[in-house]
């Protein structure tokens, strides 16, 4: 009789229609935990959106500056306003004594907050009727801001971001017309709180691939910023080496302003500490230095197995294959 009970009851959220309030939502898990597994990731629901997420903004942002005009929605303001407080709470938690210059253990005070608070922070996003979304989506935010044990940061908490971002699309909290405002204003805004948190708790990188990698923390924004510059009548990816470029026109594009945290970051020639990015400068035209970020983001991020062996998956973001 034991054996029946310990079964786990079917769950139907495949048959409840869609955005009800008979949604499933459930609190995501690790699916990926060898490297057979990755075929499963690049079959599944969960890439497919993913990665249609990342390339519908890429197309959206082609050609705009962060400084154009575009609408900026009620939840988009209440984004901004838990990316304030995620500021707030490291002005509130500086950085410990220690001996060791990297990994601040303070981090760990900053992610108990967050991680106390997450839900709350999500609820306060989603619109009422989603509310039962919240567990689901704060894993997302948790992840997304680093590795509380490591006390690293790397491209899967910047993906965990992005996923973070697409489920709000997926509940309806953002919509379609977010587009620019999710790229240009949400996502910037959590840029610059990562970087505060790298730079208040010296946070090591990631999986960091040294000098062969496009850069220790991020990647997303190099993708949006180049598709920023695609058709520019005049800086051509030979420009942004050029510090005099970066400095004048930072405040327009999301790649020149990644190019200018790097130059305050490192010392030395810049084809030595970023030899990845001074090989792109050499590419002819921005359209072809987006495809082939993409193309790169794929290979060196998505089928990864020790990037992706962290991602969680959910009702949202869903490890079952995609429908034919």
């Amino acid at each position: 009789e034991l054996s029946k009970l310990k079964q786990p009851r079917p769950r139907y959220s495949d048959e409840a229609p869609e955005g009800t309030a008979g949604s499933t939502f459930m609190v995501p898990k690790k699916e990926i935990s060898m490297v057979p597994d990755m075929g499963k990731w690049k079959r599944s629901q969960a890439y497919a959106d993913y990665m249609g997420f990342i390339l519908t903004l890429n197309e959206g942002v082609k050609g705009k500056k962060l400084t154009c005009e575009y609408k900026v929605s009620e939840t988009v303001e209440k984004l901004l306003d838990l990316l304030g407080t995620l500021d707030r709470w490291i002005n509130e938690t500086p950085p410990a004594d220690q001996p060791s210059r990297f990994g601040n253990k303070a981090y760990r005070t900053w992610y108990s907050k967050l991680d106390q608070e997450a839900e709350a922070l999500v609820l306060a996003v989603l619109p009422a009727d989603k509310c039962a979304a919240a567990p689901e989506i704060a894993v997302y935010l948790k992840e997304s801001v680093g590795n509380s044990t490591r006390i690293d940061y790397g491209t899967g908490h910047e993906a965990a971001f992005a996923v973070f971002l697409c489920c709000l699309c997926k509940v309806g909290a953002l919509r379609v017309d977010d587009q620019l405002a999710i790229v240009f204003k949400v996502f910037n805004r959590y840029l610059s709180v990562m970087r505060k948190l790298q730079r208040t708790y010296r946070m090591e990188p990631a999986g960091s691939q040294g000098v062969w990698g496009l850069d220790d923390f991020q990647f997303l924004p190099f993708i949006w910023g180049s598709s920023q510059f695609v058709d520019h009548p005049t800086l051509e990816p030979r420009h942004f080496i050029d510090e005099r470029v970066v400095n004048e026109h930072h405040q327009d594009y999301m790649f020149l302003d990644c190019i200018k945290f790097i130059n305050e970051m490192k010392t030395g020639p810049f084809a030595e500490h970023s030899n990845q990015l001074w090989n792109i400068s050499a590419v002819p035209s921005w359209s072809k230095v987006n495809q082939g970020l993409i193309r790169m983001y794929k290979a060196e991020c998505l089928e990864k197995f020790p990037v992706i062996q962290h991602f969680k998956f959910g009702s949202l973001l869903s490890i079952q294959p995609i429908k034919p």
